[in-house]
């Protein structure tokens, strides 16, 4: 059966069609308006939220998807291409047309394009790499005109040349390694490889900060190549001159690098370049086939354990002047503009409560993976919404939906529009709800952990295309097969307990790499990230020109049976938030969350203290120079300055305290009295709730990074899309910071106990009446 067919199917037996489960547990007037839906094309006038959401779902058209995906990924859609403008002027069209009021936005913001780049071995031969990626037959594709050449926006234009060394995932624990056997990365271009938990900008910055020149990040065909998969074309895996272009913005907070907290409108304060681009030395990105060539022809050391790739020979740190690079970047650097195209449909009871939505609309490519598998789901949702009111139904809550610019540079299109809104944002916003790409396979959900009952909810009613079980219950069977498999090593321990118990699956703590960062951790707002994957190694043309309709519409999902899944999800959260009498929040899921970072960041302080004391034993009694090879040598790490002091935690285990039982009451008071409640105190539970988030920040900002000012989630300084929770107490931990520490474990106690007495005051609402 064809997967449009099987998901027509599927919404028939929704409907009532057929006999079982679902025809007993609609109505008959449900039956009715599916009926009319499947048989005419007209959607009546559903009032029930079951019957909302089948109408919905009658309104998700894989076929609608496939068109727009081919017309919207058929031209390179960069920033500032005129496909992505183009794109942002088709999406207006159609929002309209669809019936929701629609305009774009723009900023103005400072982006840089390659004018030339050059990356050669000079030393022991010269070759020439780098360039553009080329087209690869039964790909599809037949040229890249428009295209840039592989590039990362950001870095520091320069031309130099020097030594070569090889730095595993240049993370900071891979320069002390490298100390240690006598490496100095000082005046020499560093190669590392894409991965091992540090972002791509961090690599540069880092490089800089040790006194390197420049820069080269590759694809290691072990995360990303032939050792995961079958490469493009004949599989999903990325292929030997595949490239992943990204941004290396320094600059501590996502945006428009020139106005940090402001939108980047005509009047905004701007920094100057130099204030906003830290990053001095010239950086690029590399396939593997070309890394292989340098790294190929590294002497020295052979690398220490962990830092051997996937390419048919031994790796070598290098450094020893066998290989010398010339690298140089040359960029234009303008003040562009970005278009977000933001529509409105205007709630029928809470026209100033807003439940937002977003994906956005720029790649590096064609991008039909990342991030149009997404877009294209969105605009099913926003489709299936307007026929729903012009049918007569209309949402309680306003929507508000954005097509976001520039979020591969930075997240810079949602950002700008945040910052621009926030004040409008804080008073009515209440939920964010973010996608980017998506592929066949399993759901997975980050976010704040109050909504995590009702994302659970939502998934539980929503199936599966390829199982025909329901979302969550392919979720749990994932996580329970992989632990087994696994043999109890799998990465998410608080999820195989759930799955065992049938309970609902913990959200993932949001860090960044895609839209919600500016709603999060800037502006405090609930927040969502959702999508499907995980059956594809991934990846694979991530970031690459191989990012078009064949890879998408073969590999990572035919027929797109999982954006229109993803259109439900999303859908759903957007409608069951907007219609419901109050926000649909549990907060003794947050609570417990917070509780586990607390017990977390405990043991990492317990750790540190043992470490330092177990560092200065062996350096003391001469443990690693006696462990040393003789004809490799390695010396010993250098002695603790400052050992690590016992952190007074009792302020925040009195204040986590004190939110799961402020939490456990309120949940089980809206339980029993949420139903009942007169529309008067409803009115003043909900002022209550709206905001109350926002009380999880903290005007300071985290230490260093005074934007990011969420007290629980953050992204990592050293991770870039990885979250550290807690982030205040857990980083500083990390980097030996210890009296910040002792400072945030008060400053995140006092929000929480904030974020407590607010909802002991919403209990007492619920037991006053």
């Amino acid at each position: 059966m064809a997967l449009v067919q099987h998901l027509d199917a599927f919404t028939a037996r929704r409907c009532g069609l057929k006999k079982g489960k679902t025809m007993q547990y609609w109505n008959r007037p449900l039956a009715g308006i599916c009926a009319l839906a499947l048989a005419s094309g007209a959607i009546a006038q559903p009032t029930k939220r079951q019957q909302v959401e089948t109408a919905f779902d009658a309104g998700i058209s894989t076929k609608e998807m496939l068109g727009w995906m081919k017309n919207m990924s058929s031209a390179p859609n960069h920033v500032g291409s005129p496909h992505n403008k183009a794109n942002a002027e088709y999406m207006l069209g159609l929002f309209k047309s669809w019936g929701w009021d629609a305009r774009i936005e723009t900023f103005s913001v400072l982006y840089p394009t390659p004018i030339s780049t050059t990356v050669e071995m000079i030393t022991p031969e010269t070759i020439k790499l780098g360039g553009q990626e080329p087209l690869i037959p039964g790909s599809g594709a037949t040229s890249y005109a428009g295209a840039l050449v592989p590039y990362l926006a950001y870095q520091g234009d320069g031309n130099v040349t020097a030594d070569l060394v090889y730095l595993n995932y240049g993370a900071p624990d891979d320069y002390e390694a490298l100390a240690r056997r006598g490496i100095d990365v000082r005046g020499k271009i560093v190669i590392t490889r894409y991965g091992g938990g540090v972002h791509r900008g961090l690599k540069p910055q880092l490089a800089q900060e040790h006194g390197a020149v420049g820069c080269i990040i590759y694809s290691d065909p072990a995360e990303d190549g032939y050792a995961v998969g079958e490469m493009y074309p004949k599989g999903g895996a990325r292929p030997p001159h595949g490239v992943q272009r990204g941004s290396v913005s320094a600059a501590g907070y996502p945006g428009d690098p020139l106005t940090p907290g402001v939108g980047a409108t005509a009047g905004a304060k701007r920094l100057t370049h130099a204030e906003g681009v830290p990053l001095k030395i010239p950086t690029l990105p590399m396939s593997y086939g070309d890394a292989s060539k340098l790294l190929a022809k590294l002497g020295g050391p052979v690398v220490p354990s962990g830092w051997q790739g996937a390419l048919p020979f031994t790796y070598h740190v290098g450094g020893k002047g066998d290989v010398k690079v010339h690298l140089a970047v040359k960029s234009k650097w303008a003040m562009t503009d970005i278009h977000d195209v933001v529509a409105v449909m205007k709630g029928s009871v809470f026209p100033d409560e807003w439940v937002v939505r977003g994906n956005h609309r720029d790649g590096w490519g064609m991008a039909a993976v990342d991030p149009l598998s997404g877009s294209v789901a969105m605009m099913s949702e926003m489709k299936a919404i307007g026929l729903l009111v012009k049918q007569g139904w209309r949402p309680k809550r306003t929507l508000v939906y954005g097509s976001w610019d520039a979020e591969e540079a930075g997240l810079i299109g949602s950002t700008e529009w945040a910052e621009a809104h926030a004040d409008e944002l804080k008073a009515k916003a209440l939920i964010y709800i973010n996608t980017d790409a998506t592929a066949r396979g399993f759901l997975y959900a980050g976010g704040s952990h109050n909504l995590q009952h009702l994302l659970n909810g939502v998934a539980a009613d929503v199936t599966d295309p390829e199982t025909g079980v329901s979302v969550l219950r392919r979720a749990q069977a994932e996580t329970l097969v992989t632990d087994y498999e696994t043999k109890g090593r799998y990465r998410n321990p608080p999820a195989v307990t759930a799955a065992r118990k049938g309970a609902d699956m913990p959200l993932i703590p949001l860090g960044s790499g895609s839209d919600y960062s500016a709603f999060l951790q800037h502006l405090g707002l609930p927040s969502l990230d959702l999508g499907f994957g995980f059956e594809i190694p991934f990846g694979g043309t991530y970031h690459s020109l191989y990012d078009d309709y064949q890879n998408l519409t073969t590999y990572n999902d035919p027929g797109m049976a999982y954006s229109a899944t993803l259109a439900k999800i999303a859908g759903r959260m957007a409608l069951r938030m907007a219609d419901a009498e109050t926000p649909p929040l549990r907060f003794g899921d947050l609570a417990d969350n917070i509780a586990t970072y607390l017990a977390e960041v405990k043991a990492l302080a317990d750790g540190r203290r043992e470490r330092d004391t177990q560092l200065g034993k062996l350096l003391a009694d001469d443990s690693f120079r006696l462990a040393s090879d003789p004809l490799n040598p390695v010396s010993p790490p250098p002695a603790v300055t400052v050992a690590a002091p016992k952190i007074d935690f009792s302020a925040l285990e009195s204040a986590i305290g004190k939110l799961k039982t402020s939490a456990a009451a309120f949940d089980s008071a809206y339980l029993a009295q949420g139903a009942t409640l007169l529309p008067a105190s409803r009115t003043k539970l909900n002022a209550m709730l709206r905001d109350i988030d926002q009380l999880l920040l903290d005007k300071r900002g985290l230490p260093g990074r005074p934007w990011y000012r969420h007290m629980i989630y953050a992204p990592g300084r050293f991770t870039g899309y990885g979250a550290k929770t807690l982030p205040g107490i857990r980083e500083a931990i990390e980097e030996r910071r210890f009296s910040d520490a002792t400072t945030y474990v008060g400053i995140t106690a006092q929000v929480i106990d904030a974020y407590a007495s607010r909802l002991d005051q919403a209990r007492s609402i619920l037991e006053s009446k």
